[in-house]
């Protein structure tokens, strides 16, 4: 796996803090700092999303991925599933993670309550690498809501 992130430069009348990041698999992602007036000389624009932000990100698609994959893989009839993550980081650079709260709303056809316990459960403990390895540094935890759909 790769990804090249390249500074996007001056942009309009003052230098910015953007970046590009081009994955390997052909996709483009951008990322800005926060347009801070108290610091203006860290340029951010708020024209993106912070690089930390697509962390969280990335992890909340990683192991809503592996739920979806094992749910359907178990033969149960998922037919919607989103992850809210909530976080907290440290106060004192360097800033990790130190919680992480992941909410499943799940929706499907007759899916047991257990399956989407089980399914959570393995991504968090086996497949999901992003948030395995946001763990070494943050308290995880998870809650669902299963709907019928």
């Amino acid at each position: 796996m790769e990804c090249t992130v390249s500074w996007t430069g001056a942009t309009g009348a003052r230098s910015g803090m953007g970046f590009v990041a081009e994955t390997g698999s052909g996709h483009v992602l951008m990322m800005d700092g926060a347009a801070d007036e108290a610091q203006p000389a860290n340029g951010g624009q708020n024209l993106a999303p912070r690089p930390m932000e697509t962390v969280l990100a990335g992890a909340g698609g990683c192991t809503a991925y592996d739920v979806v994959l094992i749910l359907k893989r178990g033969r149960h009839d998922v037919r919607g599933c989103t992850v809210k993550l909530t976080s907290e980081r440290a106060a004192t650079d360097p800033k990790v993670f130190t919680k992480i709260h992941l909410h499943f709303s799940v929706s499907g056809k007759a899916i047991p309550a257990t399956a989407v316990e089980r399914a959570i459960a393995m991504s968090h403990d086996k497949y999901c690498s992003a948030t395995i390895m946001l763990a070494k540094t943050a308290e995880i935890t998870t809650s669902f809501e299963l709907r019928e759909a």
